[in-house]
């Protein structure tokens, strides 16, 4: 039996303390369970690298890891480097060059979760985010800089292959999933060009998916339909800020940042996928033993159903909910006094028995 081969950056911030406990979740899985083996390797590579060599990874670090199935990442971000530096040297290289243009987030409020809203209806749905180009395309520059004439210009790069692709991906998962609905956000009544193409791209793609529907809405109107109402989205499909903005609101809907799984995939899997929770390195919780790990466990269950065990990744999140649902050990922001490392101690054992 082949053993899976996942690089862990653990990063910044409450990262380390976070992906430790998705790496219990996984090796009791791996203890458990005879079909399924993993090795880790982990690099520490983040703001603590870059302080001690100028620079947030080895030359070679990209070399490093495209050899891995899949790579778990903590969080990024430190108030002692620049963001510009632990972004754009660390997590946008690894998207980037390992292709990882389909971004994945669900908006799902899991068992025993309280949502913000009063709507007690099932919110289950996930958001595909264009993760390659968009809005956050390093393209721009400034000028004048210090002077009264300072002006700053950053471009919007929007193609037909990449609107094209994430598109066509949405649509096969709702195809998979037996969805019958695909949302578009848009905003091509203001941003005349790049959403336009976008508008023309996705509409040219549903009609292969004839059996789906597509809806297109206006971000500004989206955003309000979230809260209003959120059960009736199934798969949604946007831009990289629209995306990014999107499911920050719908991770709020659902229990918090610390509830937020993601995974930057190469769906061709010519280069290894990355998975991460959305939540950041939140350095005002870092080190307190505080911080929520229930995002990262979960983003390391959509890990594995990447590699093809999507029996495993349900009886994670099954353990997850069972975890919730009897309240005896949650973290202070689901209301709980325990600690991170005793939340995901406990999902480590309740998935022993699903597995």
């Amino acid at each position: 039996m082949k053993a899976f081969k996942i690089a862990v950056l653990p990063g910044d911030g409450i990262g380390p303390e976070v992906t430790k406990e998705a790496v219990k979740v996984l090796e009791a899985i791996n203890q458990q369970n005879s079909t399924f083996a993993i090795e880790f390797k982990e690099f520490e590579w983040g703001s603590e690298y870059y302080l001690a060599n100028g620079q947030m990874m080895p030359d070679d670090g990209l070399d490093q890891l495209k050899n891995f199935d899949a790579i778990l990442f903590g969080a990024v971000g430190d108030k002692r480097v620049p963001d510009r530096v632990t972004i754009w040297e660390l997590i946008m290289p690894i998207r980037k060059n390992f292709q990882q243009y389909v971004n994945m987030r669900p908006i799902k409020r899991l068992a025993g979760i309280e949502s913000l809203l009063k709507n007690e209806q099932a919110i289950d749905f996930m958001v595909f985010r264009e993760n390659a180009e968009g809005e956050y395309s390093n393209i721009g520059g400034r000028l004048y800089e210090q002077q009264s004439q300072e002006m700053a210009i950053q471009n919007t790069v929007i193609t037909k292959q990449g609107v094209e692709r994430i598109a066509k991906y949405a649509f096969e998962y709702a195809e998979k999933h037996n969805k019958s609905k695909v949302t578009s956000a848009t905003k091509s009544n203001a941003i005349i060009h790049s959403m336009k193409l976008w508008d023309e791209v996705v509409e040219s793609v549903a009609k292969d998916y004839g059996n789906i529907e597509l809806e297109s809405n206006f971000i500004d109107a989206l955003a309000a339909y979230f809260v209003m109402r959120p059960e009736s989205f199934e798969v949604v499909v946007a831009s990289n800020l629209f995306g990014d903005i999107l499911t920050d609101l719908g991770a709020a809907l659902v229990g918090g940042m610390g509830m937020s799984p993601s995974g930057n995939i190469n769906p061709e899997k010519e280069f290894p996928s990355m998975f991460e929770a959305i939540h950041g390195s939140a350095p005002d919780i870092a080190g307190k033993g505080i911080a929520n790990p229930i995002a990262q466990i979960w983003s390391a269950a959509l890990m594995l159903e990447h590699l093809g065990r999507p029996d495993l990744s349900v009886a994670i999140v099954k353990a997850i909910e069972q975890v919730i649902q009897e309240r005896n050990v949650l973290t202070p922001d689901l209301g709980g006094t325990s600690t991170t490392q005793e939340v995901g101690s406990a999902i480590a054992e309740k998935v022993k028995h699903l597995v």
